[in-house]
Formats: structure tokens, C-alpha cells, sequence
């Protein structure tokens, strides 16, 4: 006759294929990650002909000038010094700005995979006044050439550019051109010549279309900047080195209001008032504007989130697929040593296999039905897969019905623990807490090393509640 394993080299056999679990437990972890990377790029197939996420400023007048410098050159061995003429560009920021955006957001597909994009409505002014003394920019300016000043606007992506974009100024329509943008976007966006003196303030008027995807980010400028913005996406992210002032966010969308940003939070070279000359920076023709601009990328950041991230929410379920597989194990072995059923290793294996599987079945459905009806189904076949071949395993309905039940409490249980981000670690300790005080209760007495613990199958409900 066959003798029967003891407890304790039963709880390490079942440790051993647990542990052997989470080979394909880090399979499907990949396979969570190689997915998030497909719909990286399917997303990124979307804003090839749409846009990017777009970082917008301006506008920045640039006037162009000439200076001396003088350097020593060695001719026939003697010492010669040289003056040479070139030339550089003023950067003036405005006196002050306001601008008006709206943002109309929507869904585009690619496949099985969503991006979510928007179209907004750019518009704005901005003052310009006479910088004050450029003798402290310590250059010899010999020149300006008001003639030859440029206005740019800077846009990220000028592929969202839609038709529409006009810019006035003191009341006069401009012509513009493409590319010739700041440098706090990369040199793109447009520009447009004009001619000024500065003998009075230049106004200037804009308003463009601007499509993207995520977010919109504003580069602040000059003595104050005031940006409103008002969209119906219900869920905004509020990002950036600068929160908005004032904000509402309901079901319906969102209103921010950014106020009074000055550029003494700019960090700009010359305190100003709206009144006093506005902050101005020089720099060569061969270095660009990143080189000497002041305030760097801060931005007002605005993100459209989306408030369900599959591919997150999955990735997170995974981290939680040992503790199911501990669990499980742990109530069939309370089966198998306290309560009389007598379940083998590679029926142990097939029970992890099946939980496992969950997870591969929850990210094929939520690429396609979202993620809530994905779980929903997942979970569903899979605690009705393992409590039909618990019956077979245990030997009787009413021992799989006690471990399907423990199953849906565990799904959801962890369902609440990824909505509950903030709390999950706290309701995970206490699960794992009271699932130990359990196991310890009921194999209080338990002879691990041999046989002499062993309750009889027929003894009732068994010991520490486990039924027969």
C-alpha cells in the first residue's frame, strides 16, 4: 500500500508548483507590456495626421541689430587688432498677454485601439513696448533694423495648424510664414515680418485652429500673462510648473484660469511693470534663442486624461496574480490536510494555469470591450471553470461551491483594490493578515511531519471549519 505524503512535504510540493507559476506570471506581464507598446504606436498612428501633444507661445518680437567686436590676430608676427561688424537679434517679450482657448476633445480609433485627440481655438493680444537701456545687455549695439523685426508664434506640432490663423497688428492684417518659431518650441510655429521703431507700442491680435492629442501646454512670457481655457472633457490633469488660479471641473467639463503670471516668477532678466520697459535678451544669429532665454520650458500645462487606462489597471491585476494563485493553493490544501480530499500536484498546477489565464483573457477582452465588461467576463468563466473542476478535485459540489466562493470574493476584492489605488496596500495586508490567522487556526494542530494530526474525512465539518 501506497504511503500517504505528510502534511509538510504536501505544503512544500504546492509551494514548489506556485513558485514554478510565476514563469508564466511574468509572460504575461510582458505580454501586458509588449500590448501597451502596440497601442503606443497605433496612438501614434493616430497623431501622425493630426498632432502630437502641443506646447504653444508667443508671440516674441525680434529685432535685428549689428555690433562691433574687436579681436587680435597675428600677421607677420606682429599683434594686429581687428574690429568686425555682426549680428545678433534683440528678443522682446511683451509688455503683457491674455489669451482665450477652447478645447473641443474627441476619440479616434486605430484598430482595436483608442487615442484621444482634440481640436482647440487659439486666440489672443499682446502689448509691445520700446525695451528700456540696452546698454546693460553689455553689447556694442551699432544698429537696429526695426525694418527687418519679426514676430513669432511658437506651436510644437504645426501639423495640428488648421486654415484660419490670422494675425494683426496695430489693426493691420499680416502676412505669415511658416517655421521661424521660438526656441522654447524647437524653432517651430510662424512668424511674420513687420517694421517698427518703437516710437509707440505695438498691439498685436492673433487667433488660430490647433489640433493635438493629451495635452496642451502654454510657455508664459514676458510682464504678465493671463490664459483662460474651457473645455467639455470632464477630466483634466492640471500640470506643469504652473496650477491654474481659478478652476472648475464637473460631469460637464472644465474652466481654468490662469492669472498673473509675472515674469518675476519667469525668472526674466529685467523687472518690469505693465508701465516700465519690458524684458528684452540678446543673442547671436548662430545661437538660438534656448541659449539665452529666460523662464526655460516652464509651462501651464492642461492634460485630457483618460479615466480608464486598460493597459495600467491590467498591469496592476498581474502583481496581484500570486496572491490568488497563495490563496487558492492555500484552501485546497486546507482541503487536502484538514479536511480529508486528497488533491495531487498536477492538479494543482491546472488550478494555477486556470488563474493565470484570467489575466490573459482580461487584457484580450479590454482592448476590445473596455476594461469593466473585460473583468466581468474574465472572471466569471474563470471561477466557474475552477469551482466545476474543484468537484472533481475535492470529491464533493459542496467543497467546490466554498472554493468558488472564495474565488469571487478574491476577484472582487481585487477589483476594489484597483480603484482603490491609494488604499490597496492597506486592504492587501489585512487580506494576507487574516488569510494567515485562518491557515494558522486551522492547522493549529496539525503533525506536519507525519500522519498523527490527520483528521477523518467524515468527522463533520472538520477542523477549523472546513467542510467534509
Amino acid at each position: 500500500m501506497k504511503r500517504e505524503r505528510s502534511p509538510g512535504v504536501k505544503l512544500a510540493l504546492a509551494g514548489l508548483v506556485a513558485m514554478l507559476l510565476i514563469v508564466p506570471l511574468m509572460m504575461v506581464y510582458a505580454l501586458v507590456y509588449d500590448r501597451e507598446n502596440q497601442s503606443s504606436q497605433a496612438q501614434a498612428q493616430v497623431t501622425q495626421g493630426w498632432g502630437g501633444a502641443q506646447t504653444v507661445t508667443g508671440p516674441v518680437l525680434v529685432l535685428p541689430y549689428t555690433y562691433r567686436t574687436s579681436e587680435s590676430e597675428t600677421t607677420n608676427g606682429q599683434q594686429v587688432q581687428r574690429t568686425r561688424t555682426q549680428r545678433g537679434e534683440l528678443y522682446i517679450s511683451p509688455t503683457r498677454q491674455s489669451l482665450e482657448t477652447t478645447i473641443d476633445p474627441d476619440r479616434r480609433r486605430y484598430a482595436i485601439y483608442e487615442s484621444v485627440v482634440f481640436e482647440s481655438a487659439m486666440q489672443g493680444t499682446a502689448r509691445f513696448d520700446a525695451p528700456g537701456d540696452l546698454d546693460r545687455l553689455g553689447v556694442d549695439i551699432v544698429e537696429l533694423l526695426p525694418a527687418q523685426a519679426e514676430l513669432r508664434f511658437g506651436v510644437s506640432d504645426p501639423r495640428g495648424l488648421t486654415q484660419g490663423a490670422r494675425v494683426t497688428v496695430n489693426g493691420t492684417a499680416a502676412q505669415l510664414e511658416p517655421g521661424s518659431g521660438p526656441a522654447a518650441t524647437n524653432g517651430a510655429g510662424f512668424s511674420t515680418a513687420i517694421a517698427w521703431d518703437g516710437a509707440a507700442p505695438l498691439e498685436v491680435t492673433w487667433q488660430y485652429g490647433l489640433r493635438g492629442s493629451h495635452s496642451l501646454s502654454l510657455v508664459p512670457r514676458g510682464g504678465e500673462t493671463s490664459w483662460h481655457v474651457s473645455s467639455p472633457w470632464p477630466h483634466p490633469s492640471f500640470t506643469g510648473s504652473y496650477p491654474p488660479n481659478d478652476r472648475s471641473v464637473s460631469g460637464e467639463g472644465f474652466e481654468a484660469t490662469y492669472s498673473g503670471i509675472t515674469n518675476l516668477s519667469l525668472n526674466e532678466a529685467l523687472v518690469n511693470t505693465v508701465d516700465s520697459a519690458p524684458p528684452a535678451i540678446t543673442g547671436s544669429m548662430d545661437y538660438p534663442e534656448a541659449q539665452i532665454a529666460t523662464g526655460g520650458t516652464a509651462t501651464a500645462s492642461i492634460g485630457l486624461v483618460d479615466p480608464v487606462d486598460l493597459y495600467s489597471q491590467v498591469d496592476r491585476a498581474v502583481k496581484y496574480g500570486f496572491l490568488f494563485i497563495g490563496l487558492t493553493f492555500a484552501m485546497f490544501l486546507m482541503f487536502d490536510i484538514v479536511g480529508g480530499a486528497r488533491v495531487a500536484s498536477a492538479e494543482y498546477l491546472l488550478t494555477g494555469a486556470g488563474l493565470v489565464l484570467f489575466f490573459v483573457m482580461l487584457l484580450a477582452f479590454a482592448e476590445v470591450w473596455g476594461f469593466v465588461a473585460a473583468y466581468l467576463t474574465a472572471s466569471a468563466a474563470i471561477i466557474g471553470l475552477l469551482t466545476a473542476y474543484s468537484a472533481a478535485v475535492l470529491g464533493t459540489w459542496k467543497r467546490a461551491f466554498f472554493v468558488g466562493a472564495m474565488l469571487a470574493g478574491l476577484y472582487a476584492l481585487l477589483y476594489v483594490l484597483l480603484n482603490l489605488e491609494t488604499y490597496s496596500l492597506v486592504i492587501g495586508s489585512l487580506l494576507l493578515f487574516f488569510t494567515l490567522a485562518g491557515i494558522m487556526y486551522a492547522t493549529r494542530r496539525v503533525d506536519w511531519s507525519g500522519l498523527s494530526g490527520r483528521y477523518d474525512e467524515n468527522d463533520g465539518a472538520g477542523q477549523g471549519g472546513i467542510p467534509a
